[in-house]
């Protein structure tokens, strides 16, 4: 069906991600993916976290593990050590994910209103959090067709995925077809296609300026149902690797 473009880890909730030459897929999605979060007082309490939505600057927060030769698979139970995380500020200041003065930045740019109303912690699951399913997949022909749909070239980053895909059919949107079907990815690994993805807000901000374009939103509610790009549940573990086949095998 085509091939692994790039693979991208979040090691922190709605900040920069990192991306990778190979990453291992576990049943709760790339090893290491989305492992801290910021949850907000001032949140909804069906969504209790503080992200981009609420201060787009988040996104030019590049985070990232101080021991990535730890991070490529799992190898028993994790220690605090081997995930230390430190976060990359647009200004070049470098932080531990856990310093304090992190998330009085975060706040420092909000509205006075705003910082009475979000009062921020960090927290650390085992579990990846994240808004859909496990694992996201975007493919770069649906980059180009919702780009050329507003007459904008659109930077893939906007859409957040952990998998991009170069397809071999050149047509947008042909990922919708694989809901309900499973892709062999490499080797070994093999994902099933839950969902087509809902979006929201952050496919707006752009990655580098945290920027507003509300005309990609726009297009993706009225062209396509609010949705673009798949996402998936790991049904073999496995490492995968930039250049990988992807085949549908059910």
């Amino acid at each position: 069906m085509g091939r692994v473009e790039s693979l991208w880890r979040y090691p922190v909730k709605s900040m920069r991600g990192e991306e990778l030459r190979e990453a291992y897929l576990t049943a709760k999605g790339v090893y290491g993916d989305r492992r801290y979060a910021f949850l907000s007082t001032g949140a909804r309490k069906d969504f209790p976290y503080f992200t981009a939505r609420e201060q787009p600057e988040m996104l030019q927060h590049r985070a990232r593990y101080r021991h990535p030769e730890k991070m490529v698979r799992p190898h028993g139970k994790l220690s605090l050590e081997d995930g230390e995380i430190e976060v990359e500020t647009p200004e070049g200041e470098r932080l531990a994910v856990d310093d304090p003065r992190l998330i009085q930045l975060l706040r420092g740019g909000l509205r006075e209103w705003q910082q009475k109303r979000h009062q921020v912690m960090l927290v650390q699951s085992e579990t990846p959090v994240v808004d859909t399913r496990p694992l996201s997949l975007f493919c770069l022909q649906t980059v180009r067709q919702l780009g050329e749909e507003i007459g904008v070239e659109l930077d893939k980053r906007l859409f957040r995925a952990n998998v991009y895909v170069d397809l071999a059919s050149g047509e947008g949107f042909a990922e919708d077809a694989w809901v309900g079907r499973k892709l062999a990815i490499g080797e070994v690994a093999v994902v099933e296609i839950l969902k087509r993805t809902k979006r929201c807000k952050l496919i707006t901000l752009d990655p580098d300026t945290s920027e507003p374009n509300i005309e990609i939103m726009k297009q993706v509610a009225r062209a396509h149902e609010l949705r673009a790009g798949i996402s998936a549940g790991v049904v073999v573990e496995g490492m995968i690797g930039v250049g990988d086949e992807i085949r549908l095998v059910g």
